[in-house]
Order: C-alpha cells, then sequence, then structure tokens
C-alpha cells in the first residue's frame, strides 16, 4: 500500500512537472505566426493606409516581444496572438483608408486643375514681364502638365504616391503664383521717349 501512495505522488509530481515545463516553452508558433500576419499587412500597405492600426499593431508585438526575453512565455504567447489580431485588423483596414485616399487625391487633383487653369492665363497676360523667368516657366508647365496627368492615372491604383505626387504639384503652383503677384506690384519700365530738337 505504501508503495502504491509513494508511486502515486511521484506520478502526480511528474505530471505537473511536464505540465509546467509545457507552460515554460517559448510561444514559438504564436511568435511566427504574429510575424507572418504583420508582414502580410505591411505588404497590402498598412503602412500607407492603415497606419495608425498598424501602430497599435506594432506596440502589441513590441510588448510580446519583451515578454518574451523576460521568459515571461505566458504572457508572450498571449502578446503575440493578440498581435496577429491586431495586424489583421491592420491589414483589412487598408481598402478603407486607400479609398479615404483616393477621395482626397480625387478633390485635391480637381483643386489642382482649376488652380492651374488660372495660372495659365496669368502667365499669358504677364508674358513680356516674364522674360527672365521663361526658361523656369517652361520646365515647371511641362512638369505641371505631366505630373497632372500622372496623378490622375495613379489615383485609382496608388492613391497615397498619387497624393505625395499633388501635394509636389501643389508646392510649385503656389511657388509660380506668389511670383506673379510680386511681378503685377512691380511696375513695368516706362519706355524710353525720344526728345524732339526744337
Amino acid at each position: 500500500m505504501r508503495m502504491i501512495k509513494l508511486s502515486l505522488f511521484v506520478l502526480v509530481v511528474f505530471g505537473l512537472g511536464m505540465v509546467l515545463a509545457g507552460c515554460s516553452k517559448p510561444p514559438e508558433a504564436e511568435k511566427e505566426a504574429a510575424k507572418k500576419a504583420m508582414d502580410a499587412a505591411i505588404s497590402v500597405g498598412a503602412d500607407q493606409y492603415a497606419s495608425a492600426d498598424l501602430e497599435a499593431a506594432r506596440k502589441v508585438w513590441d510588448t510580446a516581444e519583451s515578454q518574451m526575453k523576460e521568459k515571461k512565455y505566458k504572457e508572450a504567447k498571449q502578446g503575440y496572438i493578440d498581435a496577429k489580431a491586431a495586424f489583421e485588423k491592420a491589414a483589412a483596414a487598408v481598402e478603407a483608408g486607400k479609398k479615404a485616399i483616393a477621395e482626397q487625391a480625387n478633390a485635391a487633383l480637381g483643386t489642382l486643375e482649376g488652380e492651374w487653369k488660372k495660372l495659365s492665363v496669368t502667365a499669358n497676360k504677364m508674358e513680356k514681364k516674364l522674360k527672365g523667368k521663361k526658361q523656369a516657366w517652361t520646365a515647371d508647365t511641362k512638369a505641371i502638365s505631366e505630373g497632372l496627368a500622372k496623378s490622375k492615372e495613379m489615383i485609382a491604383s496608388t492613391p497615397a504616391e498619387a497624393k505625395a505626387k499633388l501635394d509636389e504639384l501643389k508646392t510649385i503652383i503656389d511657388r509660380w503664383e506668389t511670383t506673379f503677384k510680386e511681378m503685377a506690384r512691380s511696375p513695368s519700365k516706362p519706355k524710353a521717349t525720344k526728345k524732339k530738337k526744337s
């Protein structure tokens, strides 16, 4: 009877040891799953179109990584599970983010096209004053025309890049608007009049 109790005790202790040993293993599978979810979110453009969600997911990941280093494997396991879910949420938010940025880019495109037409009219009126800046104006005219056309094409596939391109074009247009305002304020050189001999 005593031998049976001792055997039973050893078996229980061994079983508990195995359970505890099973809990103390690093959660490599969960970490790998979370890493794959992170890579997938980045590959679909979460860094551009769902940056807030991606940043939140990275914080959860960082916490899990810290717990892993501290050998808090139970907490790290849950952290990686939460990080995976957060990265999946960021990936799912990409389409909505893309749509929102595409709408912003379309609005910006419409505004810039209007500003560009006005600027072109102003440039035609100020052609005589433009002489010293004609080369720069010609180069920027080409850049703006091509940039607007390219941005229009890019909005459907890469709206964030289209928006960035439109922001660059806005800077060029604003610079020329300022230049033309300054030119309009500066008086034209008076024409030299010939004195009549008496």
